[in-house]
């Protein structure tokens, strides 16, 4: 305890400490249910006190010298870290069931309750820009946004981009070594998550020619990655920063250029085997694994409003840019809601993965939901509409009429959660209280907030620069 807090007379006042490097995370119960986090040098520290708090279901860490430390990770250098706290009550033994962490934890085990597998693994592949400049501003009077990327095509002509000039959709995706010239910004950002812990399968660069790229991270419990889809987004923005770079992941930040998903990869497993094989099936899948993905499919309106929770989602979910819109699922086709890896034909690889969420999500709730949903599906045997190889954008009115598709914006997804979510309410794994209060903020704080704002009243002949990247 360090000597400058004692004597402020707050009610039991009892840090629990984590130990890294020369840094302790202290944490203060303040008041009733109240918690306030610190950082502190460890040679401030003179005493340590451990209350209830855990970092996994079922054990305690004791902050002792030499002891392996599961709390306390490095955020950019020795002098800074990050702590992952569980909520619990006043009385440091009941868990907060509202705890996005404490969800996935309730979602986990009632897998287990159903006897479908004992284990979930999930694998997210969140994209990203890498911009050299962001600026933007909203008040009474104006609002405007600024970006500025090496890679965008108006910077043709530079140095470090000369292929820039006549860029368009789909130049991105994993181009020659030289003209990518984030790849050793990328590869900085995978050593730094490897570092604590975040397993990497690959990264490359993406579609978006203003600097997209993508890490693809290998299976692991929902829960896990959770926590991971958090950690992930702080490393490769103080990365980015230290090289001058500023990063986003939110879902459509350029006009006219591919969107960021996060396609989360998801697999079900019981007794070391897994439970979505089936050689000699369509994609080698089980029966289990089409009536997971009829779950997914079913409720995707509704799961959007956990999986896609901005307005700014919407913007990235409309045809063309290899959005996937479309509640079908497929091996090949790209605009399918859930599409079957094929590029292994193992019982260990084989997957499904999921393609509409994208990287503005809370990993713990949009996991959960997502496993909710499937199992949903194998309880009440949903057969999924599909498979369609077929391309799509060739396909007549009268049979794209009959393919459902993504909520149009986030207050449809919300009115879709709303009448669905009794699926999400089994095993008290989503509560009533946290579903009502979700709608509640996302309509006050984010529908509303954008529908009062003024737009000016552009034509979309106005509102298309004829400088800028091919749309055709």
């Amino acid at each position: 305890r360090d000597g400058k807090d004692q004597g402020r007379g707050n009610p039991g006042h009892r840090p629990a400490l984590r130990r890294h490097a020369g840094v302790v995370a202290t944490l203060h119960r303040v008041g009733e249910g109240v918690f306030r986090g610190r950082l502190r040098r460890r040679d401030r520290v003179r005493r340590i006190e451990h209350p209830r708090i855990s970092a996994d279901p079922g054990k305690r860490h004791a902050a002792v010298p030499g002891s392996v430390d599961r709390l306390c990770r490095p955020v950019r250098s020795r002098d800074h870290a990050l702590s992952h706290l569980q909520r619990q009550g006043p009385d440091h033994r009941r868990v907060l069931l509202a705890g996005s962490r404490n969800i996935a934890q309730k979602a986990e085990a009632y897998l287990k309750s159903t006897g479908i597998g004992d284990t979930a693994y999930f694998g997210p592949e969140p994209e990203f820009f890498i911009f050299d400049d962001i600026r933007f501003g909203q008040t009474y009077n104006e609002g405007y946004y600024h970006i500025d990327a090496s890679e965008g095509f108006w910077n043709a002509g530079r140095v470090e981009n000369p292929d820039a000039a006549g860029n368009s959709r789909n130049l991105g995706y994993k181009p020659r070594y030289k003209m990518d010239s984030h790849q050793d910004l990328r590869t900085e950002m995978l050593l730094t998550l490897e570092q604590i812990g975040v397993e990497i399968e690959v990264h490359h660069h993406e579609v978006g020619t203003a600097g997209q790229g993508r890490d693809r991270h290998a299976l692991r419990l929902a829960r896990e990655h959770g926590r991971q889809a958090a950690e992930v987004q702080v490393r490769v923005k103080n990365v980015a920063r230290r090289h001058g770079k500023t990063v986003t992941l939110m879902p459509k930040p350029l006009f006219q250029d591919n969107g960021s998903g996060m396609h989360v990869h998801q697999s079900l497993w019981k007794d070391g085997r897994n439970q979505f094989f089936e050689a000699g099936n369509y994609g080698d899948l089980s029966q289990m694994a089409l009536h997971y993905i009829g779950g997914v499919l079913k409720h995707a309106p509704a799961l959007l409003a956990l999986t896609n929770p901005t307005t700014n989602s919407y913007r990235r979910l409309v045809p063309g840019y290899e959005a996937p819109i479309n509640l079908i699922y497929s091996m090949r086709n790209r605009s399918a809601a859930v599409r079957i890896p094929v590029y292994s034909n193992s019982e260990k690889a084989k997957r499904i993965e999921t393609r509409f969420p994208d990287p503005t999500c809370n990993g713990y709730l949009a996991f959960s939901a997502l496993l909710m949903a499937g199992l949903d599906g194998i309880q009440n045997k949903i057969t999924p509409p599909g498979p369609l190889d077929k391309d799509l954008y060739d396909l007549p009115p009268e049979e794209m009429s009959k393919i459902d598709s993504t909520p149009a914006d986030l207050s449809e997804a919300l009115n879709a959660l709303e009448a669905d979510h009794e699926f999400l309410l089994k095993g008290d794994v989503f509560t009533p209280d946290v579903i009502e209060t979700w709608i509640a903020y996302k309509r006050e704080n984010e529908i509303d907030a954008i529908r009062l704002r003024a737009q000016p009243p552009w034509s979309s002949a106005r509102s298309t620069s004829t400088s800028g990247p091919a749309t055709s």
